[in-house]
């Protein structure tokens, strides 16, 4: 008997290790068979639209790791971008990348850049070719990927993390708010930039970079100096660029330090949130010490949530991109002398300078062409986002990139990312000339004696990116940097660099590189009376 059930028993196991065996073999099978179907749509797509492979990153270790810990080391060392110009000159323009197991594309091309941001944009979607394995949509749209996920824990739901419907409706909720018919903006403006400058000690060296980085803090939401709110978001936000790095990969760089750095800034804000809702309450027709905030309640918004999200997306884009601008700025024009006594001379012929000089204006300040040549030249070279990226909702392509020179199309897999470097872009010497490089503001005047016209540089200049997602801000951000900017020009006679930082090649600086790009070394400036 013993014996029998031993028999049956061993039959059953049999019985069952061949049912798994068999179940794994089928699922090999059907695993195999839909990787040989998708091959051949894949094949199929390229050949309908003329396809060919692209460049390949090189790498040495397995999974590109030693790629990855490059990355992390000269993000360490401050060096990143200089690094990213560096592998887009040794690889290509357009070029596929392998790391992680995860397949990529990263571009620099006007071109292409302009088919991901506009004219292939998620909401310019048009029908396209099928086969039963795959849909082959030509123009088939971008979205933002892994993006939400990403940067949520620090910006929640708001318009840098939004797609489709919801970013359309923040898109319109914002748009009212950077409008000039505020009559109170310029008073704003002398109010916030007159407390910055008696800030500035004159004749001593003085880093500038924390007094902007509080200018526009002070500007975009309320009056409050709070060290460990500015240090909390400068932390997070390099968090959320080193996660944005790894793509779907972006848990990995998580942890309770991250959070309780989120959790600052949040407990920041939603006590301003509160404090702006009460005395909106009681005093429906106040401008508040809020400013932006009391603005975007008064378009209807009232859950603390959504307010503090939108805030948290809106200081991101208002408060540090203009911060690193002025930052920028002020430090290239001490390094360039010729520079800064060229726009101070423009700036005493429209507005004067030194004690009795006028208050500048918008229409005053929009016809200062070498104050706008400035301003575009800093941008170029100093982007307000060096590094972005969209996700492919389907199967697409890019224009530029495929076949061993570069000029035919490329197949971007449903689901791959494609990376563009507006920094390299700007630094790109087919673009911008032999002297990409420098600082020539002179560079944009259509009528000097430019070897690179750039009357239709299109794509290739984007400070504010572009498309249906272009920045709302942008021709607000030009007006509040130019008028900090005259205002310092009329206030200080010099600005001199500090010995210190005063040889570092343009580009060669270290470089704090979150969602924006800073000077690690700041603004250290001896502004002279």
């Amino acid at each position: 008997m013993a014996a029998y059930l031993v028999a049956r028993f061993c039959s059953a196991a049999q019985y069952t290790s061949s049912l798994i065996t068999a179940t794994l073999l089928l699922l090999v099978l059907f695993l195999l068979v839909r990787k040989s179907k998708a091959k051949q749509a894949e094949a199929f797509f390229e050949q309908i639209h003329g396809c060919c492979t692209p460049r390949r990153l090189p790498y040495s270790w397995p999974l590109a790791l030693d790629i990855v810990v490059y990355a992390f080391r000269t993000i360490g060392e401050k060096q990143v971008l200089q690094w990213f110009v560096d592998i887009f000159d040794r690889t290509g323009p357009t070029f596929e990348q392998y790391i992680l197991g995860a397949k990529g594309i990263n571009t620099i091309e006007p071109e292409n850049i302009e088919s991901i941001l506009s004219s292939n944009f998620a909401g310019n979607i048009r029908d396209g070719y099928h086969t039963n394995a795959y849909k082959l949509n030509a123009l088939s749209g971008y979205g933002l990927g892994a993006r939400r996920p990403t940067f949520y824990p620090l910006l929640g739901d708001g318009i840098f993390t939004q797609d489709a419907a919801s970013g359309r409706h923040s898109r319109e909720t914002l748009r009212p708010l950077f409008s000039f018919l505020r009559t109170d903006i310029f008073v704003q403006f002398e109010e916030h930039t007159e407390h910055l400058i008696n800030c500035i000690a004159p004749n001593q060296s003085i880093d500038l970079q924390p007094l902007f980085f509080q200018f526009t803090l002070d500007m975009e939401t309320f009056f409050f100096s709070a060290t460990d709110f500015a240090e909390a978001f400068r932390i997070s936000q390099g968090f959320l660029f080193r996660r944005g790095r790894l793509g779907n990969a972006y848990w990995m760089i998580d942890g309770m330090y991250f959070r309780k750095q989120c959790a600052t800034v949040h407990r920041f804000i939603d006590e301003a949130v509160e404090e702006a809702l009460s005395v909106e309450h009681e005093h429906d027709n106040s401008e508040g010490k809020h400013g932006f905030l009391n603005a975007l309640i008064r378009e209807g918004t009232r859950n603390p949530r959504k307010l503090r999200d939108q805030l948290l997306n809106v200081m991101l884009a208002g408060r540090d991109t203009t911060a690193c601008c002025l930052t920028w700025t002020i430090r290239l024009l001490a390094q360039h002398p010729h520079v800064q006594n060229k726009l101070r001379a423009e700036v005493e012929c429209f507005f004067g300078v030194g004690d009795e000089c006028r208050l500048p204006d918008r229409n005053t300040l929009k016809k200062m062409r070498y104050l706008s040549f400035v301003l575009k030249e800093v941008l170029r070279l100093y982007p307000s986002v060096p590094i972005n990226s969209r996700t492919a909702l389907e199967a697409t392509t890019l224009p530029r990139g495929g076949g061993p020179d570069g000029t035919k199309p490329l197949m971007v897999r449903k689901g791959e990312a494609v990376g563009y470097s507006v920094y390299v872009m700007h630094r790109w010497k087919k673009i911008y000339g032999e002297d990409a490089d420098d600082f020539r503001p002179e560079r944009w005047d259509p009528q000097g004696k430019n070897v690179v016209n750039l009357k239709n540089v299109g794509y290739g200049y984007l400070p504010f990116n572009g498309g249906p997602r272009v920045c709302l801000g942008q021709e607000f951000a030009l007006l509040e940097a130019g008028y900090v900017i005259v205002r310092m020009l009329q206030k200080f006679r010099e600005f001199e660099m500090d010995p210190r930082t005063k040889n570092i090649a343009v580009g060669a600086e270290n470089q704090e590189v979150t969602l924006v790009v800073a000077s690690t070394d700041g603004c250290m400036i001896r502004a002279v009376k």
